[in-house]
């Protein structure tokens, strides 16, 4: 999950420690001798389960939770047998040096009671959160601070930091506003690693990076770059981070109800949906796994994050995957721990509370959500057993005691679960009108290249072609919603963030080289609220090498195109939207991206296809 914002807490160690380059390099490994197990001995070990851990029960992180009130988290997850903590920032909020004091309070108050932590150092790049980052370079201040303070913590508290994490969901590239190349997180292992062989950090402690299945080579393979390469030689493990969950939006292949199960109950029904999101993310470690040990064979791999909601709004609630209910996260839940334990591995469960801040316009965004614990101090379903065993009796969580979600009302808890769709009929995530002796990357020579349309069928008779690879439906960051109907309209429900966006991307290593359409002509029709303002054209290059070229023509109310609320049919040359496009390799075969009104609305779009003429 993605932990962000960029409001820094200015306190004093933090200013000492960024005065000068590598500051932590000065700071010496304190003479507490640890007594406790290593991070070789704690990770993938059954006796030491794990969990993400954030505190905050405001709607800012500005808001951080007291000592005490961490104290009490503590105790909780103590109760339920958990071992180990993970957090995301150092100097720019102190949740973390008070989840350390704390931590350190109760071991005097308890010799016996034992927790460790994953000490998590933020990372991020250059002009991070603003519409001018630069990506190859990270934020030096910030990130320079962020490891100093995690160094000056480790020594500080040896006895319970037993990893240091550099970035989270720090170089997957979907985090546009603010990701990194591998080459930043290099660095900083580098560093770290340095720091261990001078004796300035505890040889003990292990050094990884925690990020998305892909960015560690398991997906795209334009992530599989020599720095990636050498990042993973660099690093003691790997914290590989992987969500079914969000699949059922984005990539639902293995989400919904078979043809076949169609006649099973409800929740044989779920059970066969959910033991399929436990493989899904057992295929996303496999991806990344099999590349992991082509360039380092003994590299150990733990899970860094993996979640299931219980509360979403439109992607994943009632007018989305049906992912978002109790059930589902409690299933999801022991199938990741069953797996872990099977594969001896750590799984560092995301998460234990629930949190407001991370999706403060929406208070159904699933973000707010993937507690086992509510705000309102309701012990999910996950829990309900462990609240009939007596474990959370004499506990409290903001000064009150803990109750069961729905009152403890099965019944309820039942009606309240999603019925999870029929695959028979979800609405389309990917196109696949696909031309089969087509290959990609090399020139289209047909006079039409259509993508979708309910009059040009190419045939073997006419001059016209499909695709050479499937379109993904892809909204980007979750900015908005986006499927194609059964007649074949794209849909796309704006979102109310700052910005929305979406694409149909050609799916392989190779764009669609449209060449031979420079002269020729986008054709496509549109209707939608007039209000609403975006721009639409295609896309090319690749943006995770950083040569992606957006082509358009504005759409809205103070452009030359506004919007009308009829299907209207739209020509436009492709040469006349060149932003410096190399048609070669044309990626985006269409794209929309626009700013977000204050209330949802809808765009559609259907009917597309390139032209020679």
């Amino acid at each position: 999950m993605t932990h962000y914002k960029n409001i820094f807490l200015t306190i004093s160690m933090v200013l000492l420690l960024a005065c000068a380059p590598f500051s932590a390099a000065t700071t010496t490994a304190t003479s507490i001798a640890p007594t406790s197990p290593t991070a070789a001995e704690i990770l993938g070990n059954p006796k030491y389960p794990a969990f993400s851990y954030g505190g905050y029960r405001e709607k800012t992180r500005d808001v951080v939770p007291t000592k005490d009130e961490i104290k009490d988290d503590i105790k909780i997850l103590s109760a339920l047998g958990i071992k180990v903590l993970r957090t995301y920032n150092t100097s720019q909020y102190p949740q973390a040096s008070r989840l350390l004091a704390a931590i350190r309070e109760l071991k005097s108050e308890d010799e016996n009671f034992e927790m460790y932590v994953m000490l998590g150092a933020w990372i991020e790049c250059h002009r991070a959160w603003t519409d001018q980052a630069k990506h190859t370079k990270g934020n030096i201040k910030n990130n320079k601070t962020e490891i100093a303070t995690a160094v000056a913590l480790a020594n500080e508290y040896p006895d319970i930091v037993k990893v240091i994490a550099v970035g989270n969901e720090a170089m997957v590239q979907w985090a546009v506003t603010y990701f990194v190349y591998p080459k930043i997180i290099l660095k900083w292992v580098d560093h770290l690693q340095d720091l261990k062989a001078e004796g300035k950090l505890s040889s003990d402690v292990w050094i990884t990076s925690s990020d998305n299945f892909e960015s560690w080579g398991g997906g795209d393979t334009h992530y599989q770059t020599k720095e990636l390469a050498a990042l993973i030689k660099a690093v003691d493990y790997v914290s590989l981070h992987t969500y079914p969950f969000h699949d059922s939006h984005y990539s639902p292949e293995f989400w919904g109800v078979l043809a076949e199960e169609e006649s099973l109950s409800l929740m044989e029904q779920i059970e066969a949906t959910m033991l399929r999101a436990k493989k899904r993310a057992m295929s996303q470690y496999q991806g990344a796994a099999d590349y992991i040990a082509s360039i380092d064979a003994n590299k150990p791999i733990h899970i860094g994050e993996t979640g299931w909601a219980s509360i979403a709004g439109s992607s994943y609630g009632p007018t989305g995957s049906h992912a978002a209910d109790e059930l589902k996260e409690k299933l999801y839940y022991q199938h990741m721990r069953d797996w872990g334990h099977e594969a001896g591995m750590s799984m560092f469960y995301f998460e234990a509370f629930d949190e407001q801040w991370k999706d403060t316009g929406d208070a159904t965004g699933s973000e707010n959500h993937f507690g086992l614990i509510t705000l309102n101090n309701e012990v999910k379903y996950t829990l309900w057993d462990e609240f009939d065993k007596g474990t959370f009796d004499g506990l409290t969580r903001n000064g009150k005691a803990l109750t069961k979600s729905f009152g403890g009302d099965e019944a309820a808890l039942m009606n309240a679960v999603l019925e999870p769709p029929y695959k028979s009929n979800m609405p389309k995530r990917s196109i696949t009108y696909v031309n089969p002796k087509a290959v990609a990357g090399e020139a289209v020579t047909a006079d039409y290249y259509v993508v979708t349309h309910d009059r040009l069928l190419p045939t073997q008779s006419n001059n016209m072609t499909y695709p050479s690879n499937t379109l993904k439906i892809n909204p980007w960051e979750g900015t908005c919603n986006i499927i194609m109907t059964s007649d074949d309209v794209i849909e796309i429900t704006t979102g109310t963030g700052d910005w929305w966006g979406s694409a149909l991307e050609i799916q392989g290593d190779a764009g669609e080289n449209l060449s031979q359409f420079e002269s020729g002509y986008l054709y496509f029709e549109l209707r939608g609220d007039p209000k609403l303002t975006f721009n639409i054209g295609y896309q090319t290059g690749n943006y995770l090498a950083g040569t992606q070229v957006n082509n358009f023509v504005s759409f809205g109310p103070k452009a030359n195109n506004p919007l009308q609320e009829e299907w209207k049919t739209y020509k436009v040359g492709i040469s006349k939207i060149d932003k410096g496009a190399d048609l070669t390799d044309v990626t985006g075969i269409l794209f929309l991206h626009g700013i977000s009104p204050k209330e949802k609305t809808n765009v559609y779009v259907r009917n597309i296809f390139y032209s020679k003429k």
